[in-house]
């Protein structure tokens, strides 16, 4: 015998209800990874990892050890998680250069996209940065494999603008490090720019001349020199 319409609608509204339930769980997990990984950032870029305790990040997360265990099976989990975080947040703008583009543009481009993320992940370049000087024992395969790849990809990228006469005959890395370093220095030496400036990039006029003169510095060094 079928089902009257009254079972079916209220089948419907059943499996509506659990479709409901289960995206709220699956919602409050994501928002409970989320404060667990902004209070360990917060404390891994003070502290760096072995100066800090899952306690210290399960009380200032306001979870249980045992609820922050059960999102993280160990600190060193969590640290990586972090940090892998922030590397798939800085090479997206990476990952989009390609030969067709003007490669004056596309590098002024990320030269902004990078010292904008310096801007706003403060915390995120200090703690990378932390890791990096300390011979990266906990990233190594992530700095090895992953953004090894990316960057030889755009290495060849650069090679091919340079082949072409649309940029200088420089070296690749050399550029692409050059650009890490000058707008990564004003999230992991903020205190020392702003004790010798009085300025942080939190300005926005500052922002505005610190790009204007990366670029202009970067750029003037990477053009064609036409006869």
């Amino acid at each position: 015998m079928s089902s009257t319409p009254a079972k079916k609608s209220l089948k419907k509204s059943t499996r509506e209800s659990s479709s409901k339930t289960q995206s709220k769980r699956i919602e409050a997990k994501r928002n409970k990874r989320k404060i667990i990984m902004q209070a360990a950032l917060d404390l891994f870029s003070s502290n760096g990892v072995h100066g800090t305790s899952v306690e210290q990040i399960a009380d200032l997360a306001k979870v249980s050890k045992t609820n922050l265990l059960y999102y993280f099976a160990s600190k060193e989990l969590l640290y990586v998680e972090v940090i892998q975080q922030l590397l798939d947040v800085w090479l997206v703008p990476l990952k989009g250069f390609n030969s067709e583009q003007d490669p004056i543009e596309a590098i002024a481009n990320y030269i902004e996209v990078k010292l904008a993320l310096s801007r706003d992940n403060p915390k995120e370049s200090r703690l990378f940065c932390m890791e990096v000087v300390q011979g990266a024992p906990l990233l190594f395969n992530q700095l090895g494999s992953p953004l090894r790849a990316i960057v030889e990809a755009k290495v060849q990228v650069i090679s091919d603008w340079i082949k072409a006469g649309k940029l200088a005959p420089i070296d690749p890395y050399h550029l692409i490090f050059s650009i890490w370093a000058t707008t990564q220095h004003y999230a992991d030496f903020r205190v020392q720019v702003e004790a010798v400036t009085g300025q942080s990039l939190d300005n926005p006029e500052f922002f505005a001349a610190t790009l204007h003169s990366i670029q202009t510095i970067i750029l003037n060094g990477v053009r064609p020199q036409h006869s």
